[in-house]
């Protein structure tokens, strides 16, 4: 597998891929009004694509936070699923935000039970967790985790 950046060129397959994502998991939550300017943020330090057999596979960004950094936008086709595609696309986001010297860290609701448990094997920590009201039926609050200590910049 490789994890290369996203052109302009992918972006139409990376909305399909979201869109059965959300389909089959419920990711992201709300259905973004434009989902193509959803998956570019204005504060991206950069946005990547998993490629298996030549597909598209997976996508992730890491966005700017103050002087920190956060991995937003992280999804693996459902067909891909249990692959380790998500975990390289994490570990990527660790590797790039240590050469940027940044510190790391990630948001998710928590009815997303398979991105929590992928986090926590990845040895990610739990750092706090907010009330949400936005996050449907389900889910209730918002868990921040940090990246591994042993892999943030000092």
């Amino acid at each position: 597998m490789l994890i290369r950046v996203r052109d302009d060129g992918d972006l139409d397959v990376c909305v399909e891929l979201l869109r059965a994502v959300y389909e089959q998991a419920g990711y992201p939550i709300n259905w973004p009004a434009d989902p193509r300017v959803w998956l570019t943020p204005e504060s991206a330090l950069g946005c990547w694509v998993a490629v298996q057999d030549e597909q598209v596979v997976g996508h992730v960004v890491l966005t700017a936070a103050g002087d920190a950094a956060e991995v937003e936008r992280l999804y693996v086709d459902p067909k891909a699923t249990g692959r380790g595609i998500g975990r390289q696309l994490l570990q990527h986001c660790v590797t790039t935000a240590a050469e940027l010297g940044r510190k790391l860290s990630l948001e998710v609701v928590d009815n997303r039970g398979a991105a929590v448990h992928l986090y926590r094997r990845a040895g990610w920590v739990e750092v706090g967790r907010t009330p949400i009201d936005w996050g449907g039926q389900h889910a209730t609050e918002l868990i921040r985790f940090s990246a591994p200590p042993d892999r943030q910049p000092a």
